[in-house]
């Protein structure tokens, strides 16, 4: 597959296509951003690792019945994935009080939940991604009521899936941050990445943080996380 001009370039990730129009090149960069972009910096190495942790666990979760947008690794940077039109609702799983949750609501992190929690936020950089409840997503026409069913039930399952895997390599999955997107026949997706960016990793025993925490807090030893990381997932 050709890669051609670059269509976008977002805070972790440019975007090219190809010759075929049914897909897209993803290629991942160590910039790192927290706070909507107030902060910067550079995680060194961070783009191959999350390239390659996210592929790994897309393809885990095809395997698993979830549909997503992966089709092949092209490199240590760069995937071919099929071109979808992201559907603008960040899903944000939490397994265990953390961060916004956590400061937002007055409670101390580290609380495990009974049931996980699922919440929306309006993918909009311009206003700070603002939170809103499945009546404000279909107010403001950005998804359907079939499609937000499909979108819930697809993070849930995921988040098993995920739950039982990190597990099995002594990581608390604490949150995460999910996706989605429209394939060209209509069908919802699971988009974006899955990484140390993306979601809260707590070591199960020692609950050193393993995410970008490290780099949003600065608590040192980022590079040395994703590391980790990477090196549990893939084993």
């Amino acid at each position: 597959m050709e890669k051609r001009e670059q269509l976008y370039e977002g805070k972790a990730k440019k975007v090219y296509a190809t010759d075929d129009p049914r897909y897209v090149i993803v290629s991942y960069k160590d910039d790192a951003t927290a706070f909507n972009g107030l902060k910067k910096g550079t995680i060194a190495g961070k783009g191959v690792i999350n390239n390659r942790v996210t592929n790994y666990l897309m393809a885990m979760l095809e395997k698993k019945g979830i549909p997503t947008h992966f089709v092949q690794e092209l490199n240590d940077r760069e995937t071919l994935v099929k071109k979808v039109q992201i559907v603008p609702l960040e899903v944000i799983v939490r397994n265990i009080s953390a961060g916004h949750f956590a400061s937002r609501y007055g409670v101390e992190e580290g609380i495990v939940f009974e049931n996980p929690t699922i919440e929306f936020s309006y993918k909009c950089d311009a206003l700070d991604d603002p939170l809103l409840n499945e009546y404000h997503a279909l107010a403001l026409k950005l998804a359907t009521r079939e499609e937000i069913d499909i979108i819930k039930a697809l993070s849930f399952q995921i988040n098993e899936e995920l739950k039982a895997f990190f597990k099995a390599v002594n990581v608390d999955l604490v949150d995460f941050k999910l996706e989605f997107g429209k394939t060209a026949d209509g069908e919802i997706v699971l988009a974006d990445e899955i990484s140390p960016d993306t979601c809260r990793f707590w070591d199960s025993i020692t609950h050193e943080k393993l995410d970008k925490d490290r780099f949003r807090r600065d608590l040192g030893g980022v590079e040395d996380a994703y590391s980790e990381m990477m090196k549990r997932i893939l084993g």
